[in-house]
């Protein structure tokens, strides 16, 4: 297939990504101004504004960082609290029905993986094509491991 990407390529939901980031500073600097203009705060108080909207800005980072990272020899999924390696082998089927939050990938070991990374919400086209891309580089390895098979 020739229509495939250069590896690696990385897939991020990126308005939703630029959403969050966007948030989680224009909370910390409302946070820390706050606390910088309220002349009745103590240190500790204003301290603790500051640490608030530093929580606030690290959470919303932590739910930005979600992507996939499909390279030469497999897949790299980064969800909200968990990063998966997956070769290529272990990834029989990508899907994104009508209605799913985000893509899944069934494994070979027979169970289904979210990969958060390419996700409907924001931008569904993108998402969309994501996916079909992805699709296509798995079964592009797939076919490639068959014809090494059989050589």
């Amino acid at each position: 297939m020739s229509d495939l990407p250069a590896l690696p390529v990385t897939f991020r939901p990126g308005h939703t990504r630029a959403i969050l980031l966007s948030a989680g500073v224009a909370i910390f600097l409302v946070l820390s101004g706050i606390a910088m203009l309220l002349e009745h705060l103590g240190p500790g108080s204003r301290l603790s504004f500051v640490i608030t909207g530093a929580l606030i800005f690290w959470a919303l980072a932590q739910l930005a960082r979600i992507k996939v990272v499909a390279d030469e020899s497999g897949v790299t999924v980064v969800n909200i609290a968990s990063r998966r390696r997956l070769a290529w082998a272990e990834i029989l089927r990508v899907n994104l029905r009508p209605g799913d939050p985000w893509v899944f990938l069934d494994l070979s070991d027979g169970t289904s993986l979210p990969a958060l990374g390419i996700q409907p919400g924001i931008a569904r086209q993108r998402a969309i094509a994501d996916a079909r891309t992805l699709r296509d580089l798995a079964e592009a390895r797939a076919t490639a491991r068959a014809a090494e098979g059989q050589g």
